[in-house]
């Protein structure tokens, strides 16, 4: 093969877009240095471009940056049970620290998820989940994990601290309960609430539903509904099936 068709070839795939990024980065290099690849890289340009005008623009649906955000937590989250045990507890010692950080990322805030489900294993529990809530971009308030086989929930409060003649509420909603909200229960005066609270729920159930955590009068909301200001979550799988990432 001669070099002018290898140089054609690989500018036809600079311009494809199929190198990988440290391949990419050095056509990028050379082209600067190499009069007939800049040449070539043009021509495929040239040659290529009319193809886009044939496609049509498709808007995107409605959901779709939530679907995405989601699904960027919880590979987030699976991806800091990859760690070793070591990284757990320094992970650990920093929980106090990031209860006083303004502005935690998400990401930080699903790895302190992670803790509550304890360190990865060679034989990783597919049945763990959890969620995050927390309002917008601010640092979380509450941690929850659900064992799914056992339907047992651990709250964790991160930025949540009890309040004078207030309760904080967990609530659940999905479409075969109705159209509102149902309770699972007030939280404790130290923000703990029954491990139990969730056995009446199947785990498919559990893995569609939407939580909520809302402030209410003391003793929970007067109404059986949410009568405060709530933040939401979901629950996210902690191990793919396969312990393979998503």
């Amino acid at each position: 093969m001669s070099d002018l068709t290898d140089k054609d070839l690989l500018a036809a795939e600079f311009v494809l877009g199929t190198l990988d990024d440290s391949e990419r980065q050095q056509v990028h290099r050379q082209r600067q240095q190499d009069g007939e690849l800049e040449q070539l890289i043009q021509a495929w340009e040239a040659r290529l471009a009319p193809l886009g005008d044939e496609v049509k623009s498709i808007a995107p649906g409605p959901h779709l940056l939530a679907r995405i955000e989601r699904r960027i937590d919880a590979v987030e989250a699976r991806a800091a049970l990859q760690h070793s045990d070591d990284r757990v507890t320094r992970l650990r010692r920093r929980i106090t620290i990031w209860r006083g950080m303004a502005g935690v990322s998400s990401a930080a805030a699903l790895i302190l998820a992670a803790l509550l489900v304890g360190a990865p294993t060679s034989s990783p529990d597919q049945s763990q989940f959890v969620a995050v809530f927390q309002q917008d971009d601010q640092q979380p308030a509450f941690m929850l994990s659900v064992n799914l086989e056992q339907r047992r929930l651990h709250v964790m409060p991160v930025t949540a601290k009890p309040m004078e003649d207030r309760s904080y509420q967990l609530w659940i909603k999905e479409a075969s309960l109705g159209p509102t909200p149902q309770s699972v229960g007030v939280l404790d005066d130290d923000l703990s609430i029954d491990q139990s609270a969730l056995q009446q729920y199947s785990p498919e159930l559990l893995k569609r539903a939407t939580f909520g955590i809302s402030v209410e009068p003391s003793g929970g909301s007067p109404t059986g509904q949410p009568t405060g200001p709530a933040i939401h979550g979901y629950l996210y799988p902690t191990q793919a099936p396969g312990n393979q990432r998503l």
